[in-house]
């Protein structure tokens, strides 16, 4: 099982793999975006493809960079130990694989940032969700709670 894990589980479906999915889809995207700018389509389409590549460009790059150093750890503790195992060397390790798993886990939350950060659109649309729909919805419940009745 741990030759399983170290020569296949995380170098190829937890590493390589994902990365290389999400790198060629990104490159896809990017290319496609690159025609559409050459046909005659309206100036709020391209700018939209283009907003949409820079969302997804990012997103690539941040999950590159978040996802590359946890599958290495996680190789890196399954493969066999050369010389004496210490206390202190053992304590670095789990330090180092709780962060990697910090990194990774803020990979799948960090999304929603980049997308804040990158696109004009998807910010209006935040805005356009948390303050019509859902501050309307919370104002209109904490109204109603805290009405006088007069005792008769």
């Amino acid at each position: 099982m741990s030759r399983y894990l170290s020569c296949f589980y995380y170098p190829i479906l937890s590493g390589i793999l994902p990365i290389f999915i999400a790198s060629l889809f990104s490159i896809l995207a990017y290319r496609n975006v690159r025609r559409i700018v050459r046909l005659q389509m309206p100036i709020v389409r391209r700018q939209l493809d283009q907003q949409l590549t820079a969302m997804v460009l990012a997103r690539i790059i941040v999950f590159v960079i978040l996802t590359l150093p946890y599958a290495l750890q996680r190789m890196y503790i399954y493969l066999p130990k050369v010389g004496k195992s210490n206390l202190s060397r053992i304590a670095i390790d789990n330090l180092l694989g709780r962060i990697m798993s910090s990194f990774f886990n803020l990979n799948y939350a960090g999304s929603f940032y980049i997308f804040m950060i990158s696109s004009l659109r998807f910010r209006h649309q935040m805005k356009n969700i948390l303050i019509k729909k859902f501050w309307r919805r919370c104002k209109r419940w904490s109204c109603n709670k805290h009405q006088i009745y007069p005792i008769v």
